[in-house]
């Protein structure tokens, strides 16, 4: 990442002219913080291929390296990781990283030793407890006493495992973190959710599928309740897709400006749910072909408005928040009250910085009214520490001019990439 494009806000640049690029996307940080976590608990070394290098991922890296595993080549798109000794006394930085802080502490419970998690400062506001009630359901001692950020776990060593009962409806990340240590339970285990709803499906089953490539026995047998059988994890070489959640506003490029944008490597089956903006955009305007290229989309600079439930894939809302500004027909998100707990509340920071800009957004119980405004005009765009906030301020930006984003650093937390990528999209310097 180059130190002078981030060390500044991030004057976003206005498309003058129909895109034509081929952009090519890191690896999934989905799949590479899922893969790192299964590697450390394998009982063999994993050598990784196409892994994300970013924020997120050194997170995770430095976590599992606490724990006594060693990876060879660090943070690089090919890591090698070698079983984690899990018999240690560490302290863990979350970072605002999600996958850490719901991924790794259920590897503290197997783990010999007091394991203290922290994070950012806007990781202490988010939705922790679920994962500490299921650490004690398990048997560890966890000394918390408001539900979130910081708080250590004592260790067991090893897990008896069995049937425990969680409510997820925050997050999925919650149902993943623990799965994805449950073979190595004595017994296996059995999770249940037990809520209003539960989010981000595809999440799920991209963690079911993960397990499954490493000869874990995982089943469904009824919605809602998983099972894992105890067992070893293979290790193994594992290649990590691109990052489709992250292609979401270079496929949005194309709408604003006009013109055709390029992913190579778009899988032809994927358990990513950035795999659902296929037929997201092309309900907003686009055309999309997948062929031996990847996917290309193709815009006409006209953006339709949406009404569409989004709970399949929160993460794809701010992408359609974006375009839904510039849409000519009013826009409905709704299943995203989860979103409220990300990062930041994402539905308040979109309405905030939609509005902050001229533009017209209400935020609903479960989601977004987004109605088309002719009052939209340049300022300054906050991004609250939130990497998807940053690259929605970009995608508003290719139309309306003097848009600045505060920040774009917070990109690096999946795409340190993230700004030349974006320029070399637009042919800017």
């Amino acid at each position: 990442m180059s130190s002078d494009l981030y060390s500044r806000n991030f004057d976003a640049p206005v498309a003058t002219r129909a895109i034509s690029a081929t952009v090519k996307l890191p690896g999934s940080k989905s799949l590479t913080n899922r893969e790192l976590v299964l590697s450390a608990l394998a009982s063999e070394p994993t050598q990784l291929t196409g892994a994300l290098v970013s924020r997120d991922s050194a997170l995770m890296i430095a976590a599992l390296e606490a724990f006594g595993s060693r990876i060879e080549g660090g943070q690089t798109t090919s890591p090698k990781i070698y079983p984690a000794m899990l018999n240690t006394d560490a302290s863990i930085d979350c970072g605002l990283a999600g996958t850490v802080m719901r991924f790794v502490p259920p590897l503290s419970v197997l783990n010999s030793g007091k394991i203290a998690f922290d994070g950012d400062a806007a990781a202490r506001r988010r939705p922790m407890n679920t994962t500490i009630e299921s650490l004690r359901a398990l048997g560890a001692e966890v000394e918390n006493s408001d539900g979130a950020l910081p708080f250590s776990v004592h260790g067991l060593g090893k897990v008896t495992g069995g049937e425990i009962t969680i409510d997820a409806s925050s997050s999925s990340q919650f149902v993943s973190g623990l799965l994805l240590a449950a073979a190595r339970f004595e017994t296996g285990l059995t999770l249940r959710h037990k809520g209003e709803h539960l989010p981000s499906l595809p999440h799920i089953e991209m963690t079911l599928q993960c397990l499954r490539e490493r000869g874990v026995v995982v089943s469904e047998p009824e919605p809602c309740v998983w099972r894992v059988e105890p067992g070893q994890i293979a290790g193994g070489t594992k290649s990590i897709e691109p990052d489709l959640s992250n292609a979401g506003p270079f496929l949005a490029a194309a709408m604003v400006a006009g013109g055709s944008v390029t992913i190579p490597g778009w899988p032809g089956v994927t358990t990513q749910v950035g795999d659902e903006f296929d037929g997201i955009l092309q309900q907003m305007g686009a055309t999309i072909v997948r062929d031996e290229r990847g996917l290309t989309i193709t815009g006409t600079g006209v953006i339709h408005g949406i009404d569409i439930d989004l709970s399949i894939g929160g993460e794809l809302a701010p992408v359609v928040a974006g375009l839904a500004v510039l849409a000519t027909s009013s826009s409905r998100l709704s299943g995203i009250a989860h979103l409220r707990g990300h990062e930041t509340d994402r539905l308040a920071a979109l309405a905030t910085e939609i509005n902050r800009i001229g533009g017209k957004c209400q935020e609903t119980e479960d989601g977004l009214i987004i109605e088309p405004s002719k009052e939209l005009h340049g300022g300054l765009w906050q991004t609250y520490e939130d990497h998807r906030m940053a690259t929605t301020g970009a995608i508003i930006g290719l139309r309306v001019p003097g848009i600045e984003i505060e920040n774009i650093r917070t990109t690096a937390k999946t795409m340190p990439n993230f700004v030349e990528l974006w320029n070399q999209m637009l042919g800017v310097a």
